[in-house]
């Protein structure tokens, strides 16, 4: 019923300057922390007994800081992840200042295969600037003690911010290499409204973030890390042999997935969305045409982990027909090197019909795709105006999404 399962875990040590992500700033122990994990693990039994959890191939606990739940809740929910859904990809994030030698034996042991240690740089000064809690030396050491255990380990790496040059993110990417991991991800800082970093730099230019900085930091990122053996299969992310992140390729290619927990996603194909309808009276009936359900959970941190019921959770939903459904796989499909599968275009154009063809011209034209192996590609010039390629291929969607509260 779904290829992939999401849990958000919403608790961190500190709130980074430049997050505006669903997350907030939590003691160490907090017993919210505990009732939360709990009420994730009592969810999943419910999805469970639905059903929905039947093919699932990865799963992802995110945050937030998973990590911040030390090793009993953490070595917990990760084992009652792998009794109900039995993924055969499991990665969790981890912060490198909550990444104890014991978290780090409890995840392992309880059945996680990946770890994605958000180190963000290994410049001390750019690291102050974000407001992170570890600085360089903490990163290094507990990345190696990751790869030592035996996970298969990922690392972001976070470019165009305040404080960084040219040779500190040279610096940072030869660190990064020397560290061995599996997987790398690499992308721009985005100033997000309402942070402290936008209110930091509200009055500045901020010519350190142009978007031809971040063209610059990318190229660089793609040369080192490739002359290192990582390749490229998303825009943001490197890969050595066998080291690519499943999970990852899930939300862009037009599989199913599940998400639990405050401000986690799913997308549903209409049968999924049936059967979470069973147990959950508060959410609408889908339109006769729907053939995709976006939901994401609006139910706070503190409710939901005193109400665990899926039936006690509120949403927001977005109703999907078959061709808005198309038109998104076409966009999220463009954030891949190999592109768009042939069988996806071939139903695109029977949709579309010259719409299609004229627009997938266009694109062809201003070399934001390209041939690629008898499919249709990104290049580089269109990731770097990713917005817009993304926008042509979305903009072939007839009509207006269905949007639903509950």
């Amino acid at each position: 019923m779904t290829s992939a399962l999401y849990l958000h875990v919403p608790f961190c040590a500190r709130k980074c300057a430049y997050c505006d992500f669903a997350s907030w700033a939590t003691p160490a122990g907090d017993a919210l922390m505990g009732a939360y994990e709990r009420a994730l693990e009592a969810q999943l039994d419910e999805i469970a007994s639905l059903g929905l959890l039947e093919g699932c191939e990865t799963a992802y606990v995110g945050g937030g800081t998973p990590t911040l739940l030390g090793e009993k809740c953490l070595g917990s929910l990760v084992e009652k992840v792998m009794a109900v859904a039995r993924p055969s990809e499991l990665t969790c994030e981890a912060n490198p200042d909550s990444l104890s030698d014991a978290v780090l034996l409890a995840v392992r042991e309880a059945g996680a295969t990946r770890l994605s240690v958000g180190v963000q740089s290994l410049d001390d000064g750019e690291l102050c600037e974000l407001g992170r809690l570890h600085d360089a030396a903490c990163a290094r050491e507990r990345v190696q003690a990751a790869v030592a255990s035996g996970l298969d380990v990922s690392i972001d790496l976070m470019c165009a911010t305040p404080g960084q040059t040219p040779e500190s993110w040279k610096r940072s990417l030869a660190c990064a290499v020397a560290l061995d991991v599996g997987h790398v991800s690499v992308y721009p800082l985005q100033i997000e409204e309402g942070t402290p970093l936008d209110r930091r730099y509200a009055d500045d230019p901020c010519a350190w973030n142009d978007p031809e900085v971040q063209a610059e930091r990318m190229t660089e990122a793609q040369a080192a890390l490739e002359t290192h053996g990582y390749s490229r299969y998303e825009v943001a992310s490197y890969a050595r042999p066998g080291k690519a992140c499943r999970h990852n390729k899930v939300y862009w290619t037009g599989s199913p997935y599940l998400g639990l927990g405050t401000a986690a996603s799913s997308m549903l194909d209409l049968e999924g969305y049936l059967r979470l309808l069973s147990v959950c009276p508060q959410l609408p009936a889908a339109p006769s045409d729907a053939r995709r359900v976006r939901l994401t959970v609006e139910t706070p941190r503190h409710e939901l982990a005193e109400g665990p019921r899926l039936s006690a959770l509120s949403f927001s939903l977005e109703f999907l027909t078959g061709a808005q459904a198309v038109a998104e796989d076409l966009m999220l499909g463009a954030r891949l090197v190999e592109g768009l599968r042939s069988e996806l275009v071939a139903r695109a154009r029977e949709l579309f019909g010259a719409r299609f063809d004229d627009t997938v011209d266009a694109l062809l034209a201003r070399g934001l795709l390209a041939e690629k192996d008898g499919r249709l590609a990104p290049t580089e010039q269109g990731w770097l105006l990713g917005n817009e390629l993304y926008g042509a291929l979305w903009d072939l969607a007839p009509g207006e999404v269905v949007t639903a509260r509950c």
